[in-house]
């Protein structure tokens, strides 16, 4: 069982910059591949990036490339997301998953654990 509680998110102009964290229970943290999701109000949740237990292999949405890295760090059980440059269309909800595996996954379904997320609203 793995409990995930993010952080991080707030109010930002468009242009800035947040970084999410999010911090996991347990002690087999590395064993667990890592996702982050979003979802803006009346969407479906969608993918945003996700990093295999070493955090060697990260994969991300179209859109976020070049302008998000996703990041682990084993010794403290928590996943970040770093959001650079960001636009009024990254306002959403984002929240964190995890799935005891070794390779990442970008489907929602895959994933077992969820936190409850953290708001991003980006103004203009």
């Amino acid at each position: 069982q793995v409990q995930l509680v993010e952080s991080g998110g707030g109010l930002v102009q468009a242009g800035g910059s947040l970084r999410l964290s999010c911090a996991a229970s347990g002690r087999t943290f590395s064993s667990y591949a890592m996702g982050w999701f979003r979802q803006a109000p009346g969407q479906e949740r969608e993918f945003v990036a996700a990093l295999n237990w070493s955090g060697n292999i990260r994969y991300y949405r179209e859109s976020v490339k070049g302008r998000f890295t996703i990041s682990r760090d084993n010794a403290k059980n928590t996943v970040y997301l770093q959001m650079n440059s960001l636009k009024l269309e990254d306002t959403a909800d984002y929240y964190c998953a995890a799935k005891r595996a070794t390779y990442y996954y970008i489907s929602a379904a895959e994933y077992d654990y969820w936190g409850q997320g953290t708001q991003v609203t980006v103004s203009s």
